[in-house]
């Protein structure tokens, strides 16, 4: 319209400045649960060079649907290293570029189209547990504002008086419908971690260590990743021995104060008292304790800071061999009180998650099982899991639950593992679902599908805000260097960025993330209804049976007809 351009279009499209994506038909549906959050984007963009005086702004509406809208520009953000050389046809781009990302909240309800590029708003609705069911025409209302001027007697033109003869050739109102299901959202039983790194959030804002400013900050990330469909969070006892250089060190974020006076050990829990009172307000039901051992092989252990003679020093770390006797005399007594505090604090058994040493390969086999022989008796009756790729891990019994790479899952499959969990992180580039920034937007959320089809009971990913380089050498700017220094595709380090005065914002991974964990949801309240095998045809209705982690429909379009499928199935059988 007059040089400008409008559009809507689904949340699984990119847009990327130099190219129109696929756009939504009028009066399109998005069909979901109640308390599911719907999301559309509205597309904007003008022709270089305009004739005429043009509209300062456009208010932005979005009228007819009972729950309030939220509304966050797309910004861009740069990525110098998107893939590896390894990888498959299923990327947008590998080059090196700007790419749509960050969703940064709008301070007042406005767009402003910018010559010769498009971009857009991220518009959804948080609070749809309370809505009647039904089908809504939903109206996103495009207002023209004129700025105002001074005339030649010096009094004030105002932009309602300058565009009233205008504003019926300049305004658009685009529509589309949401249709919500006379079912709720049932309860995520899916355990969900993203690790998070409370060091980097310290690092970041440059603030000292649990300050105040700390504590701010963190409550505000935390609040975001339950938000984002996170139910279990890593929590700090000790700095976590996770992404660092052997030899080096990261920040130090220690929850429980430690004091060892001769032979004997005595600990403060309060600041863990208050990190999981955050927790608890937030909606995270579960706590992850970090990796007994380090990273890789399980050879040596955490950093551990003890005050000992009146003096803080750091007992334990990469000097300290795994089989140490000293680091079993601290967990005999660490340990045990550790499980007693947090059983205090109303945590059930099945709440707390241990590990032993995150993604060992095969020529640690022997280094794992000494590791895990340290602590075994220790952690008896409380849940230990790790992430691995060798199946021979769980072969030997070394791994009660696996947490499995997406690209290594089928022989654990085949062999019908119960309780499976799945993770990606950067080498899951080729053929497998993943979050890449040069990933399209379907290929992480069809992993909701793919996690029922594999009746998977958790899923872990390793970057929910790290913000270091590699083997944490460096702290670095996420708006600015998106592949913690050329080492992982952009996407893949963190899901949220930190914003100002400490609140985070989500990213478009983020909410299609919380999509498919929706698509999950949504498929498990229809097996309720009808049984897994009728659900099962509702999958496979129209494509080629079976889906693999490896092998499934690459369109959001599949995406979209599914829970149209879904929706009409449960209409039937409710």
């Amino acid at each position: 319209m007059k040089g400008y351009e409008w559009y809507l279009a689904g949340s699984l499209e990119k847009v990327f400045p130099d190219r129109l994506p696929q756009v939504m038909r009028e009066g399109e549906t998005v069909y979901i649960l109640k308390g599911e959050t719907p999301a559309v984007q509205l597309v904007y963009g003008r022709q270089r060079e305009m004739e005429g005086r043009l509209p300062e702004k456009y208010v932005l509406e979005a009228a007819g649907f009972p729950a309030q809208a939220r509304m966050r520009d797309v910004l861009l953000a740069p990525s110098a290293f998107p893939c590896f050389e390894r990888r498959d046809e299923n990327y947008i781009t590998t080059l090196p570029g700007l790419f749509p990302d960050i969703l940064k909240p709008k301070k007042e309800e406005t767009v402003v189209p910018m010559p010769g590029q498009y971009r857009s708003v991220w518009i959804d609705f948080p609070d749809t547990a309370s809505v009647p069911a039904g089908d809504y025409e939903v109206e996103i209302r495009l207002t023209a504002r004129w700025a105002g001027r001074e005339e030649q007697d010096g009094s004030h033109e105002t932009a309602e008086k300058a565009s009233a003869g205008e504003a019926a050739s300049w305004n658009r109102t685009l529509r589309f419908h949401i249709n919500v299901a006379d079912v709720s959202l049932p309860e995520q039983e899916l355990l969900h971690t993203e690790w998070f790194h409370a060091d980097c959030v310290a690092d970041y804002y440059q603030v000292p260590v649990f300050g105040e400013a700390h504590w701010d900050a963190l409550e505000k990330q935390i609040g975001m990743a339950a938000e984002l469909g996170v139910n279990m969070l890593l929590t700090p006892v000790f700095t976590p021995p996770l992404d660092t250089e052997v030899g080096g060190e990261r920040t130090t974020v220690q929850l429980v104060g430690i004091t060892l006076e001769g032979e004997r050990y005595s600990f403060d829990f309060s600041l863990l008292e208050r990190w999981c009172a955050l927790c608890r307000k937030a909606g995270i039901r579960y706590i992850e304790i970090p990796h007994l051992f380090t990273q890789w092989g399980a050879k040596a252990v955490p950093k551990i800071v003890v005050r000992e003679n009146g003096e803080e020093k750091k007992k334990f770390g990469w000097h300290v061999a795994a089989d140490d006797p000293s680091y079993r005399h601290f967990l005999e007594s660490f340990l045990p009180a550790l499980q007693e505090k947090l059983l205090e604090l109303g945590y059930a058994k099945d709440e707390v998650y241990f590990h032993i040493s995150d993604e060992p390969s095969r020529e640690h086999l022997d280094s794992y099982e000494k590791a895990r022989s340290v602590a075994a008796d220790l952690l008896e009756g409380w849940p230990v899991v790790d992430a691995l790729s060798d199946f021979s891990f769980y072969e030997k019994g070394l791994v009660e639950q696996p947490v499995v790479a997406n690209d290594h899952i089928q022989p654990f499959a085949d062999h019908g593992v119960e309780k499976l969990w799945v993770y990606y992180c950067c080498s899951q580039c080729v053929d497998v679902p993943n979050r890449f920034f040069a990933m399209p937007s379907a290929r992480n959320r069809i992993m909701g599908v793919l996690m029922y089809l594999y009746d998977v009971k958790g899923f872990l990913q390793w970057g929910f805000n790290f913000y270091n380089t590699q083997f944490s050498r460096e702290h670095l700017d996420p708006f600015f260097d998106t592949h913690a220094g050329y080492a992982f595709p952009s996407g893949d380090s963190f899901l949220v960025y930190p914003g100002p005065d400490g609140t985070p914002y989500s990213s478009i991974r983020g909410q299609v993330q919380l999509e498919a964990l929706a698509d999950l949801g949504a498929l498990r309240a229809l097996e309720e209804r009808i049984g897994r095998e009728r659900v099962l045809e509702v999958i496979y209705e129209g494509e080629k049976a079976p889906f693999t982690f490896t092998q499934y429909p690459s369109s959001p379009f599949y995406l979209y007809e599914l829970r149209k499928r879904i929706s009409r199935a449960l209409l039937i059988n409710c």
